[in-house]
């Protein structure tokens, strides 16, 4: 994928609109809805990694391991 229909994917992800992604990459909608299509035709998988205290994962004073 482009690194364009990278952002746009993952702003689709985040649950934004055509108009609010196009606003914020400075992107007609039209543009907006051709990169999102494009990504979809290569496929793509979307993955986040959000740090464990983010989460509410890790237990306070206790730090995340290394690797």
């Amino acid at each position: 994928m482009s690194f364009r229909e990278r952002q746009v994917v993952i702003l689709k992800e985040m649950g934004l609109g055509n108009e609010e992604i196009g606003r914020r990459l400075q992107l007609s909608t039209a543009s907006v809805a051709t990169l999102y299509r494009r990504a979809r035709t290569k496929g793509y998988e979307v993955v986040v990694v959000l740090p464990g205290d983010r989460l509410g994962l890790l237990e306070e004073g206790v730090e995340e391991p290394d690797g």
